[in-house]
């Protein structure tokens, strides 16, 4: 049986990835996707602690996560679409849309 530790610290991994595609990233997609990879994460947490205490809460808590990811994905590319036919390009430094 593979110990809590090395899941948490894969899980802690999956994240540190996800928060820097965040943070130097410029391309919407990319965004979205190291987002998942954050969401992810998080539900890897949530099983693995789940599993340590014997407990069902974390199962269902990732349930939600990923009802409240497969939302973002949906919405998300929705917008990105529409970003992309209004103004040919998915780099986020470019998309001035809403300034006035």
């Amino acid at each position: 049986m593979v110990p809590t530790t090395y899941y948490l610290l894969l899980a802690a991994i999956i994240f540190t990835i996800g928060a820097l595609g965040v943070l130097v990233r410029r391309n919407a997609l990319v965004i979205f996707m190291c987002v998942e990879m954050m969401l992810n994460s998080v539900n890897l947490t949530l099983l693995a602690l789940a599993q340590r205490w014997g407990n069902l809460t974390g199962q269902v808590f990732v349930f939600i996560v990923m009802a409240v990811a497969a939302v973002e994905v949906a919405v998300g590319l929705a917008i990105v679409m529409a970003i992309v036919r209004h103004k040919d390009t998915t780099n986020v430094d470019e998309i001035n849309l809403l300034q006035g």
